[in-house]
């Protein structure tokens, strides 16, 4: 294999044309917590060929972001994929599949191996990193997978005794790290978003 993981540019006598590209995250509820990943998958013309996730039970988000990325490099094996650009937002995976960062924890070295193993299976292989708002399918999908683990419907987050709660918004400001309501009151344990304006 040629491995390119961070060109730039495509290499010279190299295709456009002749290149998938995924879309990979992993999330963790908790790290360590409900774990899943998503996964988008394009053909050379753009035009998405497959869309994974699973659920992973509780692990930590690393975890998940490497999982995502073994089920992306087994599906381009699967496929006949030789050329594959891979897109994550976890800078961690990928530094660490580049060879900047040492892989220290012992619960991502065998991943890490086995997604360079797979990786040089490939005729050519890029890494790049992009902020989260680059990753937002593959994202939708991990969440997904967490919900569908959880048996928590993303539009009704579980209250604090576990029953279906009706989203409610509430207005507020934060000051030394806690939220303030400005009216009402939210029981302990209550599941929030903050959204910030």
């Amino acid at each position: 294999m040629s491995s390119s993981l961070f060109s730039e540019l495509d290499p010279a006598g190299t295709s456009a044309e002749a290149w998938h590209t995924a879309h990979c995250d992993g999330g963790s509820r908790g790290n360590p917590g409900p774990a899943g990943y998503g996964a988008v998958i394009e053909d050379p013309a753009g035009r998405v060929v497959a869309r994974l996730s699973e659920y992973l039970g509780r692990q930590t988000n690393n975890y998940a972001e490497y999982k995502g990325l073994l089920a992306v490099l087994a599906w381009a094996l699967e496929h006949g994929v030789r050329q594959l650009r891979v897109v994550s937002d976890s800078e961690l995976m990928v530094k660490q599949m580049k060879g900047q960062y040492k892989v220290a924890s012992p619960a991502l070295r065998p991943l890490w191996e086995e997604a360079k193993r797979r990786a040089g299976q490939l005729e050519r292989f890029e890494m790049r990193h992009t902020l989260r708002g680059g990753n937002q399918e593959a994202d939708r999908l991990a969440n997904e997978a967490m919900d569908k683990g959880t048996d928590r419907k993303p539009s009704q987050p579980e209250g604090p005794t576990g029953n279906r709660a009706a989203q409610q918004a509430f207005e507020g400001y934060v000051q030394g790290g806690v939220i303030h309501l400005l009216s009402g009151k939210l029981p302990d344990g209550t599941f929030v978003t903050v959204v910030r304006k």
